[in-house]
């Protein structure tokens, strides 16, 4: 066994007895699916609605229910009633995921990019410019002679031939300086930011806990992707790099699949994944069957995203034959378009996307025979199976 800093072990060897089962079943059910993603014409209404599935599977592991209706209506911005903290925070999941969906594979594993995720960016770019600057200025002034660098520390300076001049310039001076003063405050203030001790843990030492993880990652790079994303989820869950973000490992594991070629076509829904596995088995004691429980995770999740695939397939096929004899400007196409990429619609939302009336909309809904997803009266929901 070898033990990082943290005191997080990873079994070398690894059990291969232990894990061969569901690493082989992981492979190759992580395989279909994306392949059949590859070639799908309903790909990114698939893609789109397993962002807001596995946003609240997210929150459904930490004990917490969250109901998919109410998280559609938040993102559209057409809540019935006051957002919960726990929709909040779900929809901080789904905003996370959409963007590392629409970035590059690699780019939520990078050291920008998971600063961009955490909530600092710009801070290692402005570090690097800054650097970059003073070696450019050191270079400037090693090719000019002596007088050179004199003469470009002494700023340009207009001599005023009118005295009211002269106030305008002394006013825009301090003007000038008071902003150099608050940018350089600013990157202070970046640095050192100021968190409630309430709130978090002061002695919790994230960028260090973080680097662990990042460092663990790297040895796993000639390992199976599978196997390289179940030790990346189980190290995040005992590290706990991030004080109130556990779901970002899984999300990270997701993208090591996707960086390492695994599923480039989508992003897959590991907690969704988790959320089939029974609860008692969830959390073994022995690395061996906690790494055997995150390959079956991964198996589950792209078995599920598999069936659903091919049922909304099915769904958008049926609701295609009713397009037979309809005019070339009908809005009916979008819908079934848009009703692919959300678990449920309002007549408010398809109003909005289509640009016509919550009346038109119902009118709509109606010729497609869209299924009734809220059974009431005053709010109305559609939705596909």
């Amino acid at each position: 066994m070898k033990t990082l800093n943290s005191g997080y072990e990873i079994p070398d060897p690894l059990p291969w007895q232990a894990i061969a089962g569901p690493l082989v079943a992981a492979e190759d059910a992580t395989a279909r699916l994306d392949e059949r993603l590859a070639k799908s014409r309903i790909r990114d209404g698939w893609i789109a609605r397993t962002h807001f599935t596995d946003a609240c599977a997210s929150l459904w592991l930490e004990g917490e229910l969250v109901h998919l209706e109410d998280l559609v209506l938040h993102d559209a911005g057409m809540d019935v009633r006051a957002p919960t903290h726990e929709l909040t925070r779900a929809h901080a999941v789904l905003r996370t995921r959409r963007r590392i969906a629409d970035g590059k594979p690699d780019w939520a594993l990078s050291p920008a990019g998971l600063a961009g995720l955490r909530g600092r960016e710009g801070r290692g770019d402005r570090e690097e410019e800054t650097g970059d600057r003073n070696e450019e200025g050191d270079e400037a002034l090693d090719m000019d002679d002596g007088d050179g660098g004199a003469d470009a520390a002494e700023p340009f300076r207009v001599t005023p031939t009118d005295d009211r001049l002269a106030d305008v310039f002394a006013v825009v001076d301090a003007a000038i300086a008071k902003a150099n003063r608050t940018l350089a405050g600013e990157n202070i203030t970046r640095r050192q930011p100021e968190r409630d001790p309430l709130v978090y843990d002061l002695d919790w030492d994230e960028d260090e806990r973080l680097d662990t993880w990042r460092a663990l990652v790297d040895q796993t790079r000639s390992l199976p992707p599978t196997v390289a994303a179940a030790i990346a989820a189980d190290a995040w869950t005992a590290l706990e790099p991030l004080q109130h973000s556990p779901w970002l490992g899984r999300l990270l594991a997701a993208v090591l699949l996707r960086a390492r070629g695994k599923a480039r076509s989508h992003l897959p829904c590991l907690h969704d994944g988790l959320k089939a596995i029974p609860r008692e088995r969830r959390r073994p004691r022995d690395a061996a069957s906690r790494l055997a429980v995150q390959l079956e995770a991964i198996a589950a999740a792209a078995e599920a995203g598999l069936k659903d695939h091919d049922r909304w397939l099915t769904a958008r096929t049926l609701l295609a034959r009713k397009l037979d004899g309809r005019r070339s400007t009908s809005r009916l196409p979008a819908l079934i378009d848009y009703v692919l990429t959300r678990p449920v619609v309002s007549a408010g939302m398809i109003a909005e996307e289509l640009k016509i009336t919550p009346r038109a909309a119902q009118d709509l809904v109606a010729a497609l025979g869209l299924r009734e997803a809220t059974g009431r009266g005053r709010y109305r929901a559609w939705g596909i199976l």
